[in-house]
């Protein structure tokens, strides 16, 4: 299912989260997302339906609204929720047993971005290659209309890691091979570093991947990916080259 696919808009039913005991903040948003997802997984939240606000979260659990957040963010980067501002977060998926191994395994630090930059130019590469080859007038639409949100999200200096997700996901999708996209909605929102670095130059590299598949040059697609890739990886390594600088001179 495209990630940001919702069938419906309903309430919740009434949660049933157990406080927990009092301990580290990220021991405490592990436990709550363990019981949504598990919520998600049973049935007992379905695709389209609307999560409890924060506010009933922290009332139910127990726990402080920088936990529910840090939660809430977990579930979005594992890809079983999505947040729309103003309204709500609501169900995107179901997720699969083995999705808690990489999904809902928080991206901490830069060496954690950087090994999965690493992976995505393993996997994505080939992918954009297929999807020149294999995309559809409709595919090359979607696509079209993500970029332009990803614009808009720089002009306007919000967050753009649904749009970027989504971008990736249509080119995962385009190829025509599911293992792909259960790839993509294995890892989820992780996919997308939360760090922001050079916006406008990715977004450029993002119109490049584009143009390849709109016309089917798929060499050259695969090419721009990797550009794409490789780049963002070495962003990330001089982040974190710039920062043990830092550290070592405090």
């Amino acid at each position: 299912m495209s990630p940001n696919t919702v069938s419906k808009a309903t309430t919740a039913p009434t949660s049933t989260l157990t406080p927990r005991p009092a301990k580290r903040g990220k021991s405490l948003a592990e436990a709550v997302v363990s019981q949504f997802t598990q919520r998600i997984r049973d049935g007992k939240l379905s695709p389209g339906d609307k999560l409890p606000t924060e506010s009933a979260i922290m009332e139910e659990t127990g726990v402080s609204r920088t936990v529910v957040r840090e939660a809430l963010s977990r579930l979005q980067a594992a890809g079983l929720v999505e947040t729309r501002h103003g309204i709500g977060t609501f169900v995107l998926c179901k997720p699969n047993e083995s999705q808690t191994l990489i999904g809902l395994t928080s991206i901490d630090t830069l060496q954690d971005v950087i090994a999965l930059m690493e992976l995505r130019i393993g996997v994505e590469v080939e992918a954009a290659g297929l999807a020149a080859q294999r995309r559809n007038y409709n595919q090359i639409k979607e696509l079209e209309a993500t970029l332009t949100k990803l614009r808009e999200c720089e002009k306007l200096k919000t967050d753009s890691t649904s749009a970027d997700f989504q971008f990736h996901y249509l080119i995962a999708q385009a190829t025509g091979n599911k293992h792909y996209t259960d790839i993509l909605n294995h890892l989820g929102t992780n996919l997308i570093p939360k760090t922001r670095i050079e916006t406008d130059r990715v977004n450029h590299e993002h119109e490049d991947i584009f143009a390849a598949i709109a016309r089917a040059d798929a060499e050259a697609a695969r090419a721009a990916m990797r550009v794409h890739l490789a780049n963002s990886r070495e962003r990330f390594r001089k982040l974190q080259a710039d920062m043990d600088t830092l550290t070592d001179t405090n």
